[in-house]
């Protein structure tokens, strides 16, 4: 199908896009990757397109010790191959690495991935696994707004009409930490059934002290689990990942659809919690070693 008929617009200024997007009816372009197959297939129908590629200044990646801000027009491929993001944050490339296929990543945005708040996105499970924010500028001013605040539905988020997410902020990862993340689709490239992404962080005497998990394509909205009290105490080389595996499937509630029964996904979370939980806290080793 085409997209029904829509004006567009190109602003060359922030501020000129915002006073476009105040009429009813409009909507943003960045990557254009989640929203032109909706256009396509008539799921959404804009009377006006407002194309913020020309905005100066949203194209950048800040990298400082406290964390990562990915500014709107950042490229999924951009950030995938920035290391000093990597190194501050590395969860950032992992999950990056698994958006979609490399056409794809190499014109869609970190921070337009996040604003379409689709359940099965990756950006989204990390954005509330590292207890990012986003940076939403409205003809009032600028406002940063915690994950928690952001994510309403699936496919909906808190910003009013006519405002701009202009920047999504992924503190860094705490010290004797490690990451991983894992998913698994029908073909590479596809949507996840299920993907996690964890954080392990040990104590000084490499003990585990806490264990988060974030899942894709499981829950309408992002959702962050503490697992730690499986596991709390124990040495991180020896510690019961299947324990906190079996307890992250008590506290999903996944749905099911064509693609795979809620069992099947509530089995596919215990399953990539351990593993995953097993990377992660060997690399929070190495890195407290280190540190």
């Amino acid at each position: 199908m085409k997209p029904a008929p829509f004006r567009y617009a190109d602003p060359s200024t922030l501020g000129e896009a915002l006073a476009v997007l105040s009429d009813e009816g409009a909507k943003v372009l960045a990557g254009g990757q989640s929203l032109l197959p909706l256009l396509s297939m008539r799921l959404a129908a804009p009377a006006t397109l407002v194309d913020i590629n020309r905005i100066p200044d949203l194209d950048a990646v800040e990298v400082t010790d406290d964390a990562v801000t990915v500014g709107a027009l950042v490229r999924h491929d951009a950030l995938l191959r920035h290391e000093g993001a990597a190194a501050v944050q590395p969860l950032l490339g992992r999950a990056t690495a698994n958006v979609a296929h490399p056409a794809i990543r190499n014109r869609g945005t970190t921070v337009g991935s996040i604003a379409h708040a689709d359940p099965s996105g990756e950006m989204t499970s990390v954005l509330a696994l590292t207890d990012g924010s986003v940076t939403v500028a409205t003809t009032a001013g600028s406002e940063v707004v915690g994950w928690r605040d952001f994510f309403v539905g699936p496919l909906e988020t808190s910003i009013p009409a006519g405002a701009v997410v202009t920047a999504a902020t992924f503190p860094a990862l705490p010290p004797r930490s490690g990451t991983a993340f894992a998913e698994v689709a029908r073909r590479k490239g596809d949507y996840a059934v299920c993907g996690a992404g964890v954080v392990v962080t040990l104590s000084e005497d490499r003990r585990v002290e806490r264990v988060l998990a974030s899942y894709v394509s499981v829950g309408l909205t992002p959702e962050v689990h503490d697992l730690t009290e499986a596991v709390a105490g124990s040495p991180a080389e020896k510690a019961d990942w299947a324990a906190a595996g079996a307890l992250a499937r008590t506290l999903v509630d996944p749905d099911t659809d064509i693609h795979a029964s809620a069992d099947y996904r509530r089995l596919l979370v215990g399953v990539l919690t351990e593993r995953t939980l097993a990377d992660a806290a060997a690399e929070a080793g190495a890195r407290a070693a280190r540190e």
